[in-house]
């Protein structure tokens, strides 16, 4: 049977969120939706039970549903009862399908324009396959996000995997059997009896170069990449007019982000390059491989060592300057120890970063199913469906 076709306006009205009173802001028992989804309470709701929320403004064309009365803020549409005359969870699962993120209005800050959905085409089955093709895809996309979940579980114990590695290999060594003493520096604990310490000002010399063109490659430092070229990035950031002044980095040399040290945005450049004004720059000296120093400070607990070092009001504002850097204690293994740690470290890496990336291929292939799963089932693909 050919299910009829209409425009989305006839099968559903899409309600306009409200602002939350300011004289009356309050939590209470209902949740209020954004376009991302729940994020605070108020004492009252705007709609009725179930509804459907869709993002208008931000995350507009986002598709949440709420089994309870809640709150839709103005940064929403919402579908209930009194909005459609079908199965409120079959339209729920056709707004999905009609990928409403695409269709945006002009405008200075970007969202869903309401008329422009309303014109969208779809296919109408009759109430009672509504219901069936909801309870399908109920069933079927629950499954779906199980497993996704469970690859996401699999990401995640990669990522504390590869930490752990990581973390392990540069503070103990590679020598299982090796006698351990007190390091005496409580980030670090215990290390290889035959490894020394030493404060970084020993360690590093601060690199004060600049740029007279400003034409070298620009580096940018993060606490997820570390030091990559700034072209590799999508950064979507103020330039400035001339990078004429800016810090010269070598390969090999250490770059934190002074402002965002607390948050471990450092690392070592793989590239020579220019970095900010706002960085500091250390070259490492004869006694540290550059490789074992990124492998060093990109782990959490070293960001978290040299916060005590760093100077600010606010946690969120602590800046890590160099008379405060030069204070941090540093394991200093045996050069050739160094290079076999590395060495290490990224063949152990390179076999867990295949894994993951072989497990997020799954997720996206998994996330593909679901979506053509919801498109073939709403517009009458699916002959097991069908009466």
């Amino acid at each position: 049977m050919k299910w009829p076709r209409s425009k989305l306006k006839f099968i559903a009205r899409f309600g306009y969120g409200d602002a939350l009173p300011a004289d009356e802001v309050q939590e209470g028992p209902v949740r209020v939706f954004g376009s991302n989804g729940p994020y605070a309470s108020f004492s009252r709701p705007n709609t009725g039970a179930p509804a459907i929320i869709i993002g208008r403004k931000g995350s507009y064309g986002k598709v949440n549903w709420t089994q309870e009365p809640c709150f839709a803020s103005d940064t929403t549409f919402f579908i209930d009862s009194a909005t459609t005359r079908h199965d409120l969870r079959w339209v729920y699962w056709l707004l999905q399908a009609l990928r409403l993120d695409e269709g945006t209005e002009e405008a200075a800050v970007p969202g869903l324009n309401r008329e422009s959905a309303y014109d969208k085409e779809v296919t109408c089955p009759p109430p009672q396959l509504q219901r069936t093709i909801a309870d399908y895809l109920d069933r079927e996309t629950a499954r779906l996000d199980g497993l996704v979940a469970a690859k996401e579980r699999v990401l995640g114990l990669l990522a504390e995997k590869r930490r752990a590695l990581i973390t392990r290999a540069v503070t103990r060594g590679l020598d299982p059997r090796a006698p351990l003493r007190d390091s005496g520096i409580p980030w670090l604990g215990e290390i290889p009896a035959h490894w020394n310490t030493e404060r970084s000002r020993w360690l590093f010399r601060e690199r004060d170069e600049r740029s007279v063109t400003g034409e070298e490659e620009m580096l940018t430092v993060s606490h997820l990449t570390g030091v990559t070229p700034r072209s590799e990035k999508d950064v979507n950031m103020f330039e400035a007019e001339t990078n004429e002044g800016y810090k010269i980095c070598y390969a090999g040399d250490l770059v934190i982000n002074t402002l965002w040290a607390w948050m471990g945005a450092m690392g070592v450049a793989s590239v020579n390059g220019i970095v900010s004004p706002a960085y500091n720059v250390y070259q490492p000296g004869p006694r540290l491989e550059p490789t074992f120093v990124d492998a060093l400070v990109r782990m959490p607990v070293f960001a978290q060592e040299v916060t005590r070092y760093s100077k600010g009001v606010w946690s969120s504002r602590l800046r890590l300057y160099p008379e405060g850097f030069f204070e941090v204690f540093f394991p200093v293994p045996p050069i050739d120890e160094q290079r076999a740690v590395v060495s290490h470290i990224a063949a152990e890496t390179a076999k867990l970063d295949a894994m993951r990336s072989a497990t997020e291929r799954t997720i996206a292939l998994l996330s593909e199913r679901r979506a053509s799963l919801i498109a073939a089932a709403v517009t009458g693909q699916l002959p097991s469906l069908l009466p």
